[in-house]
């Protein structure tokens, strides 16, 4: 006889199996890579056979989890099936958590466990998705474009002090910066050893460093305080830094909190010792626009 707590563990985690079973089963109907659909559809068809194993113990029908259903397969579709398979994987923490306590109720249990785990590492290897081998090159157009237009605007804010002005002049810098950085990506990648291809390497990085440009100097145009306007420039870096550097630590595994900092303190620091440098050039030159 189940205890009300066991049996309440047993229910979340017959939910998980049964929600995953649909998640894996959608993804193998979208995904175009036959060994990828092969192993997704192996992996469903797992999900179902753990939790008809937990409905004997259960003796209860339970229903998946639809908005999860739906969220996985569409941020899946959406950011690729690395970021959302590796999305889901971290979120089970709690679920193995429950599946731990269990390994009393029947051994079973414990080679469930031992299947989920043999079972993302299986279907995370073969994952070779164009937005993870050019990722470098995503991070190479964004941390340049963070770090020299932050660093730029910030100098322009003191040395100008018009907005549209700052605007325009960092748009400009922006645009010829994206186009340098993109042809030495170009030349860069074409003379490495590597399996990118030079075109859309440059591609990656030309338009991850051009979005990063217009997100920045987005408020000049929407603004006349200046220094609100950089503050607005300096909020949005850090959100494009967070968005992008949990993209990237879910879908390579990486850590999140070093990767966010580094990144952080590096583009404040420079804008910050940018920043002063304008403040002396405006003293120095009697600059007034």
């Amino acid at each position: 006889m189940l205890d009300r707590q066991t049996r309440q563990q047993l229910l979340t985690a017959q939910k998980n199996e049964i929600t995953e079973y649909y998640v894996y089963k959608r993804l193998a109907e979208i995904v175009k890579v036959k060994e990828q659909a092969e192993i997704l559809n192996r992996i469903s068809a797992d999900e179902l056979k753990h939790y008809e194993f937990f409905k004997s113990l259960t003796q209860e029908e339970v229903l998946p989890g639809r908005f999860k259903i739906f969220f996985y397969v569409f941020i899946s579709k959406a950011l690729g099936l690395n970021f959302g398979l590796r999305l889901m994987e971290n979120g089970e923490g709690m679920a193995q958590d429950v599946y731990a306590g269990l390994k009393q109720v029947s051994p079973e249990i414990e080679r469930i466990t031992a299947d989920e785990e043999k079972h993302e590492r299986a279907l995370l290897d073969l994952i070779d998705e164009d937005r993870l081998k050019y990722v470098s090159s995503v991070v190479l157009g964004l941390n340049d474009a963070l770090v020299e237009l932050t660093a730029t605007l910030a100098g322009f804010t003191l040395a100008l002090q018009n907005t549209r002005l700052i605007g325009i002049v960092g748009l400009i810098t922006g645009i010829a910066a994206a186009m340098s950085m993109a042809a030495s990506e170009y030349l860069a990648t074409k003379g490495e050893q590597t399996k990118k291809n030079p075109f859309k390497a440059s591609v990656y990085t030309g338009i991850s460093y051009i979005t990063t440009v217009v997100l920045l100097v987005l408020p000049y145009f929407m603004l006349k305080n200046v220094f609100v306007s950089l503050g607005l420039a300096i909020a949005g870096s850090l959100l494009i830094i967070l968005v992008f550097t949990f993209y990237v630590s879910v879908a390579k595994g990486l850590s999140f909190k070093k990767r966010f900092f580094e990144m952080a303190i590096l583009s404040l620091s420079i804008a910050a010792i940018t920043f002063f440098i304008g403040m002396a050039i405006k003293k120095i030159f009697g600059v007034n626009i």
